[in-house]
Parts: C-alpha cells; structure tokens; sequence
C-alpha cells in the first residue's frame, strides 16, 4: 500500500488515511496505518491526530481510528449528491414503479441507518421517511442486515453499548432474541420489518455488496399493513435482488 501515497503533500496523506479507515471493517491502530501506508510513525500519527480534532475521524476506547462524525456527514452528501446518484435513483424509480410501493437505499452511520436515496410511491397513504432520517438498527430491516453481516464481537460490543428501543410491541429488544433472526437473515440475504419500527408498517430488505463481500448499503421496500403484508411483499424478493446487483455495477465494484 506504500506505492498508494506517493505524494508529500499532507492533503493527499490525510485522504489516503481516512479512504484505509473507511475501508476497515473495525477501524485501524497507529501501527496498522504505517504499516499500511509506509509513512513515519509521528507523520502518521500527527495527521491523525488532526483529523480527529476536525471530527474526520475518531478513537474508541481500544485507540483504534473509526470514521468521525464529519466524514459520515461527507459520505451522506456524497451518495445523495443528484449528479452521483442519478444512475441509482433510476434504478430505485424503476424498482419502486414495478412494486407499486416506496423504495429507498440507506447506509449505516454509528448504531443507525441512514436514508440517502429513496423514490415515493403515489398512493394517498404514505409513510413520511424523508431523506437523512436515522433509524435504529434492530427495529429495521435494513438495520438487522447490517448487524447480519457484522463480525460477531462488533455486533455484540454495538448491542451491549446501545439502548434498544421497544418502538412496538414487536420490537426485539435484547441480544438474545436478535441473535436467531440476524443468523437467518445472513444465511437467506434478505431481511424483514414486520411492524417492529412503526405499527402498520413492514418493510423488506437486501444488501449491496461490494467486490470483498461486504455491505456498501442497502435497498429496501416499505409499505404500510393497510395495503401489504410482509408474505405479500415477499414475491419481489427477485425484484430487489436484481436492483441490487445493477447498484452493486455502478457504486461498488472498482472497475481499475
């Protein structure tokens, strides 16, 4: 990865660390970054150290850097930005068109997802889920697949740090009673709602993946009881895999 920062400049160093701590999937030590970058040790950890003032990046209790408030609030823009997303928003348009109901994408933010893209359906009764909404990740289906595809001790260390809230009477609230469901949702790729965020609302979830195999975001449907079932919104399981792969082209794959 040396070969990756070519450049003296500190703008491009900085960039080079927060892009390898995106890219790991429990954050990176000060030792894993020089190792991984070839810099100096105090080059390394003085820019770190900034770009942890600046909320770029962030520390958790083991010293590890994880991505920081600023850099998500980023990553958000980004994937919602019209001229990136054009391409997706197709997709969505022509996914929610052949369900008949509202679909959207969202990416995990800390110990919640986060809509960046989603195409309204044209029915009178509608959900009101608006772009940048923050939803827990245990009360929905697009939340459960992030936790589905989590290493075990990040999932734990996530659950045991979080207040899981009952937001209905169907709500899983404890590790326990999450631990099934999440094992099963990685084994079948697809995740369920069914009223846990909202009484009179399921949803139905699938991943994007990328290259590695792991989750860029999801894709999703939801609706509200008064019109579909969760056995009803099964049958376009296919439909939202197929979505998924046409995204997983276009924003997860390096083609270099």
């Amino acid at each position: 990865m040396a070969n990756a920062v070519g450049s003296n400049s500190t703008l491009f160093r900085g960039m080079a660390i927060m892009q390898l701590v995106a890219e790991s999937t429990r954050g990176l030590s000060i030792a894993e970054i020089v190792e991984l970058t070839g810099l100096a040790k105090p080059t390394v950890h003085r820019i770190a150290i900034q770009l942890e003032e600046e909320g770029y990046l962030q520390r958790g209790p083991d010293k590890r850097f994880a991505l920081g408030y600023k850099l998500k609030a980023f990553s958000v823009s980004i994937l919602s930005n019209v001229a990136v997303g054009a391409p997706r928003h197709a997709i969505l348009e022509t996914l929610a068109e052949e369900i008949g109901e509202t679909c959207n994408c969202t990416m995990l933010e800390g110990n919640h997802t986060v809509y960046f893209d989603r195409v309204e359906c044209n029915w009178p009764i509608k959900i009101d889920l608006h772009l940048g909404s923050h939803l827990p990740l245990h009360a929905t289906a697009s939340g459960k697949l992030f936790l589905a595809y989590m290493r075990p001790k990040e999932r734990n260390r996530l659950l045991d740090t979080t207040v899981l809230s009952k937001n209905t009477e169907r709500t899983l609230v404890t590790s326990e009673l999450l631990e099934p469901e999440l094992k099963k949702i990685k084994k079948e790729g697809v995740s369920f709602d069914n009223e846990e965020l909202l009484e009179g609302m399921v949803a139905i979830a699938v991943p994007v993946f990328d290259k590695a195999n792991r989750i860029c975001f999801t894709v999703a449907v939801h609706a509200p009881t008064t019109r579909r079932s969760v056995n009803d919104l099964k049958e376009f399981i296919p439909a939202l895999q197929k979505a998924a792969d046409a995204l997983a082209s276009y924003y997860c794959h390096d083609e270099g």
